[in-house]
């Protein structure tokens, strides 16, 4: 599935590449994350995406979409891509999650595999990713941030 049109964004931090964190962990995900918590708490293991959060209409369920999926990074190796609904991460479902709580989920030691399960017309695929060393994922290059073609 992917955005058809997506009324708010509540959020959107760079990166599970993550230059910026999340603050407070009681934050539902249906309000925006602020950028200024203390990223030295997060595991340092990425897969390269930025996330967002939105609704089709206002009033609906906050839903967890990719927003960004780096060029290079395991996340693109592993299929996922812009427009992707996450829906679980290592088989716990992200409904009723902080967004915090859903980037610690996915943050996790460099080398090891976060499994993410993405709503499709199937049913939910579950893709595995392995983590890599924030500062091993290389710059990607202006306007290659994986959105969708044009």
């Amino acid at each position: 599935m992917r955005i058809k049109s997506v009324l708010f964004v509540a959020g959107m931090v760079t990166g599970l590449l993550f230059t910026g964190a999340v603050r407070a962990a009681d934050q539902p995900m249906s309000q925006a994350p602020s950028a200024h918590g203390d990223e030295a708490q997060l595991p340092g293991g990425v897969i390269g995406v930025s996330l967002q959060v939105g609704a089709e209409r206002i009033g609906d369920p906050a839903v967890l979409y990719v927003g960004m999926v780096h060029p290079e990074g395991p996340a693109q190796q592993a299929g996922l891509r812009h427009g992707d609904e996450i829906v679980t991460v290592d088989g716990a479902a992200v409904s009723g999650k902080t967004y915090e709580q859903v980037v610690r989920m996915i943050r996790g030691d460099a080398g090891t595999v976060v499994k993410v399960g993405v709503k499709g017309d199937g049913g939910v695929r579950e893709l595995a990713v392995t983590r890599v060393a924030g500062d091993k994922l290389p710059k990607a290059p202006s306007g290659a941030h994986g959105g969708p073609a044009r």
